[in-house]
């Protein structure tokens, strides 16, 4: 079986798309590794970017981004809504086919030796990586985030795993991991207030919130007989959860991530953001997911929604409203004939980019809805959209069969 596993750095840049496109030319320039997704954030400032192959090649691949990241990111300029530390923020990698999670852990911290060496970058390993049982959750290991780097670099108990201790202004730090697949997903809301947006963040994610005496906003937090703050658990499992403010769009977000979809699949998770968000006079107005999901997790939603609006999905696909097929196994479909004629084509991809789970050139539409269109972003989004075609040519397939019976 040939061995693959995914890497999925998030650059501290999604301004400035020639950075951008620097970053995943040299990506690409190295043999055995796809690129498969790029996807810049302006509020954010920050950009995900996905690409896969065989371990070495990859490992490599990810040096190379490393080393340009390091060059071309000036950390003590950065600004932008999302937690981080360092021009390439955090670079996990995820077994996919062949390799187990320890091996991936083996990987991940020869990539970190790599690229403190090479990079000359400020590492911490988490997750199975971890070489520190206090450094597995990246909360902690990015707590303080930039600006408190160099304090935390101070002290002896945060010296780095790998590469240098002192306090690189320009690079900053990098958490280097190895991880599951996880779903980056975003449901917008119709206000513009963080702390709204955080609270029904709170609600949702499996943290949840301090326990507070009296007001739940201001009152003083309560703590247990070892003086450990006491949390309130939140409603889902295996969810990391803020809220913030997007200034491109306009609206505040709950911003999650989905660490295991089986757990917690993206549909549950957005139905909860909708009850919690009416629990507190709040309209949920639209999702969207950064980076790649998985077509089945896609193809669950779709079955979910279909049976909510009481309408009919394929027969074989005959599955409880949170489930799709079982693991391990490809969906099957029943095609009425030509299943896939240019009504249901047409409709499957209306519904395709206006969903949830749109992935063509996701920058580049906001750059022409916005008027900011420039040469180096279409640049950019060429390459986005020719790194998602196949995938996005998959899952429309996939979706137009689904919708088969409908027309």
């Amino acid at each position: 079986m040939k061995r693959l596993i995914e890497c999925v750095p998030n650059f501290s840049e999604g301004r400035d798309m020639a950075v951008i496109k620097a970053i995943t030319d040299a990506v690409e320039a190295v043999d055995g590794v796809k690129l498969l997704d790029v996807d810049p954030g302006a509020a954010t400032n920050r950009t995900v970017v996905t690409f896969a192959g065989e371990p070495e090649d990859v490992i490599e691949a990810a040096v190379v981004a490393g080393k340009k990241a390091a060059e071309l990111i000036d950390m003590s300029k950065h600004t932008g809504e999302h937690p981080r530390f360092g021009c390439m923020d955090v670079c996990p990698l995820v077994p996919i086919a062949g390799v187990s999670m320890e091996e991936c852990a083996e990987y991940a911290r020869a990539l970190a030796k790599r690229l403190g060496e090479e990079a000359g970058l400020t590492i911490y390993c988490y997750e199975a990586a971890a070489l520190k049982e206090e450094r597995q959750n990246l909360a902690v290991v990015r707590a303080g985030e930039y600006e408190g780097l160099q304090e935390k670099l101070s002290d002896p108990e945060w010296a780095p795993d790998f590469g240098p201790a002192a306090f690189n202004a320009r690079s900053g730090a990098t958490a280097v991991s190895a991880r599951d697949f996880l779903v980056a997903y975003n449901v917008n809301l119709n206000t513009t207030s963080t702390r709204r947006a955080n609270a029904i963040a709170f609600d949702v994610r499996e943290k949840g919130r301090k326990k507070r005496e009296g007001c739940p906003l201001t009152g003083p937090i309560v703590k247990d007989e070892d003086g450990n703050e006491v949390w309130i658990p939140g409603a889902l499992e295996c969810v990391k959860g803020i809220g913030w403010f997007i200034e491109e769009y306009g609206v505040a977000q709950i911003s999650m991530n989905l660490t295991n979809v089986s757990v917690t699949p993206t549909h549950v998770a957005f139905d909860t953001c909708v009850e919690k968000a009416q629990a507190r006079g709040i309209r949920v107005t639209g999702s969207e997911v950064v980076g790649l999901v998985p077509l089945e997790a896609m193809l669950d939603a779709g079955r979910y929604f279909l049976r909510k609006q009481q309408r009919s999905v394929p027969t074989k696909c005959s599955a409880l409203p949170h489930e799709g097929p079982k693991r391990g196994q490809a969906p099957r479909f029943t095609t009425r004939g030509e299943a896939a004629n240019a009504d249901v084509a047409e409709k499957a991809l209306r519904l395709v980019r206006q969903g949830t789970y749109s992935m063509l050139a996701k920058e580049y539409e906001r750059g022409v809805r916005h008027g900011r269109q420039t040469n180096s972003q279409q640049l950019v989004a060429a390459k986005v959209q020719s790194a998602a075609a196949r995938t996005a040519q998959l899952r429309l397939k996939n979706l137009t069969l689904l919708l088969a019976d409908q027309v």
